[in-house]
């Protein structure tokens, strides 16, 4: 556990980001590895079934992350105040609420596959590779909601190094299972589907027995959970919002899957394995803007809101620094990425058209996901989940649809459709931080006086 609270700034953020972009590029190397693997010994069918599913699943669990970033952001000002108890009562809470949900959403997961993919036009020959891959993926879900949730009570409790070390147990054993499940013993997409769920299982179990062992808070036992209602209620408050933008997303990233469907299975191929390059891009924004998020939470916990715009200030020159020099190595190499993936030329040549279009605007995205940070760690949730639905229902999808329509531009639209909502996200994100209505949303509160409320 780290207390944010005290030291300097930016050594603080730094410190407690390194970890978890190190999280990161572990789980986008498994990522990538996992479209390898599929690209190469299954086929570029397999790539696009496998790479259709990403947006799915996470259409059908983004409600349940932004949930558990609400959990994350109470654990996190509750420390702050050093109210143990109630962190107690929230890690608990958290853990019976995700059990529960996880049974629901494997359920609603299994029956609903085939349908989704049917609506998005997904092409025919595809869609029983890309359901058999779902409903595997969605029958250990209890595990994945288990593993990550637990990973989000430490980040909250300033611990980002122990998630680091379990999730790289996680990756290598997820991409071992790859190799073994898709080249040896041929199974294709069940082998990878299968190879995700042991291995979130596997770690899930070790981190449970190694918490209960070492860590002094956080203990995971059927027998002593205990439900609690008032923090659930605040949790939620926080946390509906969230939940509700990152469903918007979700579906904003199947519904340019739809526009993507009608230009073939070369520029689906394309976009999916494009897109696996582009987490990688995005790495550095989410780490620091998660890591900032913990620090404004438990700053402003601490009633130390001062701090915050220092934070912020180092956060975005640290973020921008590294989002700029990825940016010019995808410019250049953008190529030679893509044919890591395929050997497929179409695809290959449309993929690449993508990551310049996108890497040129990056540092949008760094951003606006920083000042995001600020705002989720506040405990301000409502109103970036209504900017989110502007720059993308209102920006970005009509934009590709519209773009992609114009025969001289084509499926290039829906390229230059991204950056143009990150601008419009990003200039309404600035002028709300600006405004400082955020401070007001505080999870723990003070008196005139500095006494907790």
């Amino acid at each position: 556990m780290k207390d944010l609270s005290t030291g300097n700034e930016g050594r603080l953020i730094l410190r407690f980001a390194i970890p978890m972009l190190l999280g990161n590029v572990f789980q986008q190397l498994y990522n990538v590895v996992d479209s390898i693997v599929v690209g190469k010994f299954i086929g570029k069918d397999a790539l696009a079934a496998v790479g259709t599913s990403g947006p799915v699943i996470f259409l059908l669990i983004s409600f349940m992350i932004g949930i558990t970033m609400g959990f994350t952001i109470v654990i996190s000002q509750y420390f702050g105040a050093k109210d143990i108890e109630k962190v107690q009562k929230a890690i608990n809470t958290m853990y019976i609420f995700l059990f529960f949900v996880s049974l629901v959403m494997s359920a609603v997961g299994i029956l609903l596959s085939g349908y989704i993919f049917r609506v998005i036009n997904l092409d025919p020959s595809i869609i029983p590779q890309a359901q058999l891959f779902l409903n595997i993926f969605f029958a250990g879900l209890v595990f994945l909601f288990g593993y990550n949730g637990t990973s989000a009570i430490l980040r909250g409790l300033g611990d980002s190094k122990t998630p680091l070390y379990f999730l790289v147990g996680s990756v290598a054993i997820n991409i071992g299972l790859d190799l073994i499940f898709v080249p040896v013993f041929h199974w294709g997409v069940a082998g990878v589907a299968w190879a995700t769920v042991i291995s979130e299982a596997l770690v899930f179990i070790v981190q449970i027995l190694y918490l209960n062992k070492y860590h002094k808070v956080v203990k995971f036992s059927f027998r002593n959970l205990k439900f609690d209602y008032p923090v659930f209620l605040k949790s939620i408050r926080i946390g509906l919002p969230t939940g509700f933008q990152q469903t918007f997303v979700a579906v904003g990233m199947v519904a340019l899957y739809w526009v993507v469907n009608r230009f073939g299975i070369d520029a689906n191929a394309a976009y999916s394995v494009a897109g696996r390059i582009d987490n990688f891009a995005a790495m550095p924004a989410m780490s620091f803007a998660i890591a900032l998020s913990t620090f404004v939470g438990q700053n402003m916990g601490a009633n130390k809101p001062e701090r915050v715009k220092t934070g912020l200030r180092a956060t975005f020159f640290m973020t921008s620094a590294v989002t700029l020099t990825i940016s010019a190595f995808i410019l250049f190499f953008a190529r030679g990425l893509m044919r890591l993936f395929t050997n497929d030329e179409v695809v290959i040549e449309l993929g690449r058209g993508y990551l310049v279009v996108i890497g040129i605007f990056y540092i949008l995205f760094s951003t606006m996901f920083v000042i995001n940070g600020v705002l989720r760690g506040a405990g301000d949730t409502l109103v970036p989940m209504f900017i989110s639905l502007f720059a993308l229902w209102i920006i970005r999808i009509p934009v590709a649809i519209w773009l992609s329509n114009i025969p001289s531009i084509g499926v290039h639209g829906i390229w230059w459709s991204i950056p143009i909502g990150w601008f419009a996200g990003l200039v309404v994100n600035y002028f709300y931080y600006r405004s400082g209505r955020w401070r007001k949303k505080a999870v723990v509160k003070y008196d005139s006086e500095g006494k907790m409320i």
